[in-house]
């Protein structure tokens, strides 16, 4: 149905990928895998995570926002295909 990747150093974590099967978008699917990945995080004693999220997805930029995370800053030209800015995102577990 879905998967999240996430990489920790120290007391910071970056989630590097979120994928969610079309059939099981708009479920719960992918807030569910964040929420797990964050209290794996916390266990391990992360006390923030980042992520990037292109700037035209609205709909991943609400669902994080919903789940604590803020804008922190943007990454010109990060993605290639499309080109698009990254919005850079921070939440305190």
């Amino acid at each position: 149905m879905g998967y999240v990747i996430a990489h920790h150093a120290v007391d910071e974590a970056e989630i590097l990928n979120l994928g969610v099967s079309p059939g099981w978008r708009r479920v719960g699917i992918g807030r569910a895998l964040i929420n797990e990945v964050i209290a794996l995080l916390r266990e391990r004693g992360i006390s923030s995570v980042f992520l990037e999220v292109r700037e035209s997805n609205d709909a991943a930029q609400r669902l994080y926002e919903s789940l604590g995370f803020t804008r922190v800053g943007r990454r010109r030209h990060y993605y290639r295909r499309p080109p698009e800015d990254a919005v850079v995102l921070k939440a305190r577990i």
